[in-house]
Formats: structure tokens, C-alpha cells, sequence
């Protein structure tokens, strides 16, 4: 008998989490919810509107000014657009500029507290399939299917080069492995909610994997749930 699932999947920067996560919800028919996408508008908000300054993040001022922020995605023909308070900023939002921020602005406990709730309301009917950093542990706990990624440094570097270098962003391939080790140390270590692979998440390294075959591999995983028989 066919149920809908909520299906989780975390791991590190640049691992092709939002590439599964689509792939795997435009297969099954399901809602995508790109978290990593909510964090990365809250932080271009902080850019926007001067509670940034170098690599500090006016907290407070970011805190006092969440109210004034909503988020929400458009959806055509299987393709996620981000809005911020009703404008398009898909293209913005990735952006080295956003990058380098992102996860100074996801360690505020205020900011998890009202995404974390955006999140969990979007999923309470199933059918979600949710990317982020702490999917299967603090928002989607209970979630079905839960998938930790991961892929050799080096590989995700070259990934995240060749992302930016297609869409004209100037970057070396040094800086871009020092921003992913630098924003894998902060999403490892924060105190609120940090980045781990839960207990009962299926691990999925694709560093020698194909996009076809590790959407492949997660699509088997969440078939054997969504067909279970009880």
C-alpha cells in the first residue's frame, strides 16, 4: 500500500543535496522545501539591510528584524524559485557573498526557532522531501527516510567551482576549498543544532556516484517505505 513519507536529507556543503532532494521529489511526485535556500535569504536580508560588517553578523539587529522577513518558493515544472518578502532572489542567494555568511547567520538560535517552524509546517501533511543540515535531527525527526551525504573535499570543491564558474562568478578553486572547510567546521561545531548524521539516517557518500545513480540508490530506499506493507 503507497503512504507519503517525509524524506530528510543532510550532509555537508556541496554534496548535491539540493540535486537529490529535487531529483527525488519531481520522481515521487512530492514537495521540495530547499531549507538550505531559507537560511541563505535570511542572510542576504542581513546583507541588504547593513547587519553585516566583514565576516560579523549584527545578531541582535538581525533578531530585532525577523519578523519583518517571509520566505516562500515558487514551483514550475519541478523547479524551485526563492522568494523574500515577495521578491525573486534564487540567483542572489548563491552567491559567494551569501556563502561566506550563511553559516555565521544559521548558528542564531532565533533565526533555527522561526525556520525550524516555517519547516515543520510545511511537512505535517508528508509528501515533503527536505534538504538542509539538521533535517533528521532537530526538524524532521521523525521523518521516514532520513539521508546523510557526503563526498570527498576535493570533489566537492570542484563541484562548487564549476557551479560558479557557469554561472560567470569570478572565484579560485583555493578559496572555494577554504570556504567549505571553513563553513563544515562552523555547521559541525555550533551549539544550536549542529550538523551530524543520526543514528538511523543511511549514509550516501557519492564521491565516485553518478547523479542518475545516487537518485537511483535514495529512490530504492524510499520505495521500500512508501510500499511497505504493515
Amino acid at each position: 500500500m503507497e503512504r507519503k513519507i517525509n524524506i530528510a536529507i543532510d550532509g555537508y556543503s556541496s554534496c548535491g543535496k539540493s540535486t537529490l532532494a529535487k531529483g527525488m521529489a519531481k520522481a515521487l511526485g512530492y514537495a521540495y522545501i530547499d531549507s538550505g535556500a531559507m537560511y541563505r535569504a535570511v542572510t542576504l536580508y542581513a546583507i541588504n539591510n547593513g547587519l553585516t560588517s566583514g565576516d560579523e553578523i549584527d545578531e541582535q539587529g538581525l533578531i530585532d528584524e525577523l519578523e519583518n522577513i517571509t520566505i516562500d518558493f515558487t514551483n514550475k515544472s519541478g523547479v524551485n524559485t526563492t522568494r523574500l518578502n515577495g521578491k525573486i532572489v534564487e540567483d542572489e542567494i548563491r552567491k559567494m557573498e551569501v556563502s561566506s555568511m550563511v553559516s555565521q547567520v544559521s548558528r542564531i538560535r532565533s533565526v533555527r526557532e522561526k525556520l525550524r517552524l516555517m519547516q515543520q509546517d510545511a511537512a505535517r501533511f508528508g509528501g515533503i522531501v527536505m534538504d538542509g543540515r539538521d533535517i533528521g535531527s532537530a526538524v524532521l525527526p521523525h521523518a521516514e527516510l532520513k539521508i546523510f551525504m557526503t563526498a570527498d573535499k576535493d570533489i566537492r570543491a570542484m563541484r562548487r567551482f564549476e557551479e560558479l564558474a557557469s554561472k560567470g562568478e569570478t572565484i579560485t578553486l583555493e578559496e572555494i576549498r577554504t570556504n567549505l572547510e571553513k563553513r563544515d567546521l562552523l555547521d559541525t561545531t555550533r551549539k544550536e543544532n549542529p550538523l551530524v548524521q543520526v543514528e538511523d539516517a543511511l549514509l550516501l557518500d557519492n564521491t565516485k556516484m553518478t547523479e542518475k545513480e545516487q537518485l537511483n540508490q535514495a529512490l530504492d530506499w524510499a520505495k521500500e517505505l512508501i510500499f511497505e506493507t504493515s
